[in-house]
């Protein structure tokens, strides 16, 4: 689960041109403006990440006309992602210790956008055990792994702003998921009509294997539609090895996807050597879509050319232990107020 709020330290306060009352502060690898006075670097705080959807409590109540969403904004030029507030918030008998969780303490729930008709279906069962869903971190809570993997080979693709499907055959059987459910064929569901349209089901039972693909569903009708396609069609990004419970390298991915002729997100770069610096990272993402050039991107996603499963880190932020996470692009959330 993600630590939408967790107890954390002020690493850094730096002045914003031309404001007095207000500074930047940085948490982890998010900046925020702050209070100019209200902490000192080496501070515990309680960090609230964008996304967090807060209760309607009395010390909450300024966030009301923001629907009580932690947003990304810009004050005085500066981006902010996320909110910090003093330990006393905490209930008196709660365990003061840096990185612990206190979302649920707090009442804290995720924002989520609502599902349209389209794409909620009729459910079939729970998310097949046989697969990981989709999800990636993000980079500003990952300065471990960047500590570990600096100067590793990876390639690097656009985060495409959609709604992800999973698309499988195991032992003959052929099944439709979205993000967390597994969902019957349906004549209106998108994910499904999709699968029919690219012959997913066809093509997949031409590999011999018992296979996952897995991509992003984009087009009239998701997500505003802000790459502005007509229809629908699904972008792919991972390929699954069922029997082998381990996901195809980069190189026999891009092979397979040629070979069934589908489409992938766009890969930006296979040459890109890791860094350690979070900043760098997120300006990487600050980049126009290479579907529609005249948006924004949502960002990017980095992973090793060689797949790499961290035990180690799994424990942390990992989804399975896959070494692989996602740099937003900041104007893409201030674009459509996310």
């Amino acid at each position: 689960m993600r630590k939408l709020a967790s107890i954390q330290r002020i690493k850094a306060l730096d002045p914003i041109e031309g404001a007095d009352a207000i500074e930047r502060a940085t948490v982890l690898g998010w900046q925020l403006v702050v209070k100019k006075d209200e902490f000192k670097v080496g501070d515990l705080v309680i960090y609230c990440e964008i996304d967090c959807l807060m209760p309607a409590k009395p010390e909450f109540e300024f966030l009301k006309p923001r629907g009580m969403r932690i947003r990304t904004i810009r004050l005085r030029g500066q981006i902010s992602q996320g909110i910090c507030f003093p330990l006393s918030f905490l209930p008196a008998d709660f365990e003061i210790a840096e990185d612990a969780d206190c979302t649920e303490v707090l009442g804290i729930t995720k924002y989520e956008p609502p599902i349209p008709a389209c794409l909620a279906g009729k459910v079939k069962g729970k998310f097949p055990s046989f697969i990981p869903k989709t999800d990636e971190t993000r980079v500003q809570v990952l300065q471990m792994l960047l500590d570990k993997y600096k100067g590793e080979k990876c390639y690097v693709t656009e985060k495409v702003d959609g709604s992800s499907g999973t698309f499988y055959l195991r032992d003959d059987e052929f099944g439709v998921c979205s993000r967390n459910l597994e969902l019957l064929e349906d004549d209106e569901n998108s994910f499904w009509k999709v699968a029919r349209e690219m012959d997913i089901e066809n093509k997949l039972r031409s590999t011999g294997k018992n296979i996952a693909i897995q991509g992003e569903l984009i087009g009239e009708g998701v997500q505003s539609n802000k790459l502005r396609l007509r229809g629908q069609t699904v972008r792919f990004f991972n390929a699954f090895d069922i029997d082998k419970f381990e996901y195809f390298q980069f190189d026999q991915f891009y092979e397979l996807m040629s070979r069934l002729n589908f489409p992938m997100v766009p890969v930006i770069t296979t040459e890109y050597i890791l860094e350690n610096d979070i900043d760098a990272i997120i300006k990487m993402a600050v980049r126009k879509s290479e579907i529609c050039q005249d948006v924004w991107a949502e960002g990017i996603v980095i992973r090793p050319l060689s797949e790499k499963i961290d035990l180690i880190l799994s424990n942390e932020n990992f989804n399975n232990g896959r070494v692989s996470f996602k740099a937003i692009n900041p104007e893409f959330l201030l674009k459509y107020g996310e």
